[in-house]
């Protein structure tokens, strides 16, 4: 079975992690904070805060913000369950909204969806892909909103506005009017997920980015002490030479990234744009150029004039098919040894979030795009060979459910 998204293990990854290993630092020490500074260097952002997780990071950022119950956070409607579960965990209210057609949160909804109880925007680049940042961070800005933004705590009264806290856990390595994800909007949050582009197995970050007169170092130094008990040293720190004594300053969490996460990290940095996105980028054009040639798929867009993708994901579209005729094409290509998935189950179609009152055909476009959508294999280690095998699988397993022909 040719697989949907392996993670990409050498010998370069198998050395560093074993040099960490010996190193005596495996949990987070000198590697996790080189990371961070690398990761900063790479996406020209003001500074960044490794973590356990991508969830981890966009918690840990509502909490900073103050969001609690009351309040209204707005989401796309088509994302993964984690973006609308923090904001669960914090107590405050999800307001979903629909997306455009790049999959992506559609800013004339979120204009539309703001309220005075509105405190955090949180637009999800799917697929890799950028959203419309420029609109989104005027939106803010527009003297209407503002004068709607109530603020409830220092932090808010700082910012004056309403916060966008990018998920941006595809995007690592996206371009926008020629800056790259991190540096787009005042927070953004990356997942180093094994099924990532950049993976450290299990991890994430946070990509602080917040506008004067905001200090983004001492926001990075107050979030160390959040996501560690709410311990004012770690454990590096406290290497120091009579420095053990250490002060617990709030009842903080436990979302560090460990040193043997920031190895595997170091070392696919070091590569990403000239292994990792150059194949990806190359499967995407093969993909593209080979299925445009039928009238029944609907490309992603992954490139203009303005932006350029992370290519995390191949979200074809199947023209004019249903959800059935959708699922029975997967079931078509897994029978022929190729491994696809769908992105996402948009979050109004799960369980919990119908019973909290959520209709999904409340948002027309998501639900649109989510029936006939089939996401295809996208990793450096897939061959041409591979390629071609998934194309095969596709193309003959769209014509045996939908008996279209090619153009």
């Amino acid at each position: 079975m040719l697989p949907f998204s392996p993670p990409h293990i050498d010998q370069k990854i198998i050395d560093e992690v074993i040099d960490t290993l010996k190193s005596g630092w495996i949990t987070t020490g000198p590697k996790t904070k080189l990371f961070e500074k690398k990761i900063t260097a790479y996406c020209g952002h003001q500074s960044t805060l490794c973590l356990n997780s991508a969830t981890a990071g966009l918690e840990i950022m509502l909490r900073w913000f103050g969001v609690k119950e009351g309040d209204e956070v707005i989401l796309p409607a088509y994302t993964y369950s984690a973006t609308a579960n923090v904001i669960m965990h914090c107590g405050a209210k999800p307001v979903f909204v629909d997306i455009g057609d790049d999959f992506n949160i559609d800013e004339n909804e979120v204009r539309k969806a703001i309220t005075s109880n509105t405190k955090v925007i949180m637009p999800v680049d799917f697929a890799g892909y950028p959203c419309n940042y420029d609109e989104l961070n005027s939106i803010v800005n527009f003297p209407e909103i503002k004068s709607k933004f109530t603020a409830n705590t220092d932090i808010q009264k700082t910012l004056g506005r309403i916060l966008i806290l990018s998920d941006a856990a595809h995007s690592f390595g996206a371009n926008y009017n020629g800056k790259k994800t991190g540096a787009l909007t005042d927070v953004s949050v990356f997942s180093f997920h094994a099924v990532k582009n950049l993976t450290t197995a299990e991890g994430g970050a946070i990509a602080l980015n917040l506008p004067e007169p905001f200090n983004n170092e001492e926001v990075y130094k107050h979030l160390c002490i959040k996501t560690l008990h709410g311990q004012n040293k770690d454990a590096l720190a406290k290497t120091i030479p009579g420095n053990w004594k250490y002060d617990i300053v709030e009842a903080g969490y436990k979302m560090n990234m460990t040193d043997i996460m920031a190895s595997i990290g170091l070392v696919e940095l070091s590569r990403y744009d000239s292994e990792s996105l150059k194949r990806r980028k190359e499967i995407f054009d093969a993909y593209s150029i080979a299925l445009s040639k039928y009238n029944w798929a609907i490309i992603p867009e992954y490139q203009n004039d303005k932006k350029e993708t992370s290519y995390h994901l191949f979200a074809l579209r199947i023209k004019d098919a249903t959800e059935q005729q959708r699922d029975q094409i997967i079931a078509k290509i897994f029978e022929k040894q190729v491994s696809v998935n769908v992105h996402f189950i948009p979050v109004p179609m799960m369980s919990f979030y119908i019973g909290k009152g959520y209709d999904i055909n409340n948002y027309p476009n998501t639900i649109a795009q989510y029936q006939n959508e089939i996401s295809l294999p996208v990793y450096v280690d897939l061959t041409n060979e591979n390629i071609q095998t998934v194309l095969d699988a596709v193309i003959n397993s769209v014509k045996e459910i939908i008996a279209l022909t090619a153009l």
